[in-house]
């Protein structure tokens, strides 16, 4: 038995991370549509119900039948998920007039209660609702407030249920691991049993059991999923395993080598493909960035087709699929963010089945199986990179010359990034999350060489911290690694007269311009 805990998720863009707080507790989870809690999974030791973009007195607004786990496991609601609770139990939900929205403090604490243990007085605590628990069900009583907030916490009196109108699972409520720790731990009773090795153990056992003699075909990026991914596969299926490297003519400069030696190191089996002619060939005078995904995708898929027939025997096509891919193509609410080449299946005429053995890892999480399957650390530690390639990093439409520009920008960026040590002796590259470089090829800017005018493009440097992608801030990079990068670019790159320093986070931005 593997225990889990069920996070159902209601739409909150901070679902996924309440999902990266329970894995760092050791502790499996899955995160499920509100509607799809799995009854009488015996696997199941506690259920988190996640917040929710909507109020619970809107028309379309998500509801669950709580009968389904309540009194029968813990249970844990967060934000909308305390006052669905509420809602559904008679108590009231009422708007407050006003966002809560930010930073609070909790004045009063019941530290007797088990959730709340190893709290310390005032804890801070961040909100983010628009409507206000105003009574709690009959059976609950109140175990934190804040000054604002009488009901910013409460608990069941005849059922294993808690309820905070706050979001533990964000950084700037101080002790939100705490409190997930108690829950999870202390009264789910997780076994904490969840780890790389064990992860490596249990998938590699049910790959085994899903293919079988099946053979294979991998898609490899060159980053760190799909590079995990193979290894994965590599001990499970062995020589059933048959990789294939795609240069779709965006990579990043003189990559296509480099990893192919790199893949062959790690002694898999892989194919190079250069298909840069029909992808260059497709994306000329599109401009639109959903448009030049759609077209990437397709013609990836097509070249994998093209292979697939080569190998006659090929019955699954393994991706490296994680979380935050999945959650970005399609939420809860059916908003599509962008979408991802490598999510979504496969067109029918393709006739193989598809195989993600990391689709509900975060990044962390994969490069920790890395280093649990002594993968070489510069592919683990290398910076996630857009399966569309530097495609979705030029605004506007796509040729072979502005791809050689932004090649060369890049590559000195990301160079100086190894290069550049920080005080503790490490490489900057280690200290940020992904950084690469963006062509403004539908700006001109004015510029000053020797002592002629130029009208040539800038370039824009982006460089974020993350945890995993679904938020990030722009990375405080040091002024004379800037300095220095930014006046190799101009002097050695033709066709560059200006390079700007992106400083948006995300949410509002994305990580990629496009």
């Amino acid at each position: 038995m593997q225990q889990k805990i069920i996070i159902l998720d209601f739409g909150s863009q901070t679902t996924q991370l309440i999902g990266r707080r329970v894995r760092e507790l050791d502790t499996f989870c899955e995160i499920l549509p509100y509607n799809k809690f799995p009854v009488g999974d015996p696997d199941v030791i506690g259920v988190i119900l996640s917040g929710s973009p909507y109020s619970v007195h809107d028309k379309e607004a998500f509801k669950v039948d709580l009968s389904q786990f309540v009194g029968k496991v813990p249970v844990l609601g967060i934000c909308y998920g305390a006052q669905f609770i509420a809602y559904s139990n008679g108590g009231k939900v009422e708007p407050t007039g006003t966002r809560e929205y930010g930073r609070a403090h909790l004045k009063t604490i019941d530290v007797e209660n088990p959730l709340f243990k190893g709290f310390t007085p005032d804890s801070q605590v961040w909100m983010s609702h628009g409507d206000t628990i105003t009574s709690i069900p009959a059976d609950c009583h109140v175990i934190a407030s804040t000054a604002d907030v009488k009901n910013a916490a409460y608990a069941s009196t005849s059922n294993p249920l808690w309820a905070v109108q706050f979001h533990p699972e964000v950084f700037h409520t101080t002790q939100g691991k705490q409190l997930l720790k108690n829950f999870v731990v202390d009264i789910c009773h997780s076994r904490q049993e969840w780890s790389p090795a064990s992860f490596v153990e249990t998938t590699v056992a049910e790959l085994k059991q899903q293919l079988g003699n099946d053979r294979v075909i991998l898609g490899l990026s060159g980053g760190v999923d799909s590079s995990v991914c193979a290894t994965l596969l590599n001990r499970a299926i062995g020589s059933n395993l048959t990789c294939i490297f795609v240069d779709h003519g965006m990579l990043r400069k003189n990559e296509f080598n480099k990893v192919m030696d790199a893949y062959k190191g790690l002694g898999l089996n892989v194919i190079g493909v250069d298909a840069s002619e029909k992808f260059f060939a497709d994306l000329a005078g599109v401009t639109d960035p959903e448009q030049k995904r759609k077209i990437i995708g397709r013609d990836f898929v097509e070249v994998f087709n093209a292979e697939a027939k080569k190998i006659t025997d090929a019955k699954w096509l393994a991706q490296g699929t994680i979380y935050p891919d999945r959650i970005e193509s399609l939420s809860i609410t059916g908003m599509t963010i962008k979408s991802h080449h490598n999510v979504g299946g496969l067109p029918k005429d393709m006739k193989l089945q598809l195989c993600e053995p990391l689709k509900w890892l975060f990044k962390d999480e994969v490069r920790r199986v890395g280093y649990q399957l002594e993968m070489p650390e510069r592919l683990i530690k290398r910076h996630p990179f857009p399966g569309p390639g530097l495609a979705v990093r030029i605004l506007g439409d796509i040729t072979r010359d502005k791809v050689r520009i932004l090649q060369d920008a890049d590559d000195i960026y990301i160079e100086a990034m190894h290069n550049y040590k920080t005080e503790d002796g490490t490489p900057l590259y280690d200290h940020v999350w992904q950084a690469g470089a963006v062509l403004l090829s539908t700006i001109r800017s004015v510029g000053v060489m020797g002592d002629e005018r130029t009208y040539e493009h800038p370039v824009a440097l982006r460089a974020v911290t993350s945890m995993d992608a679904m938020t990030a801030d722009w990375a405080r990079l040091p002024y004379d690694f800037m300095a220095k990068v930014s006046n190799e670019i101009i002097n050695k790159v033709k066709g560059v007269n200006r390079v700007c320093y992106d400083i948006s986070s995300k949410p509002p931005a994305t990580i990629e311009w496009e």
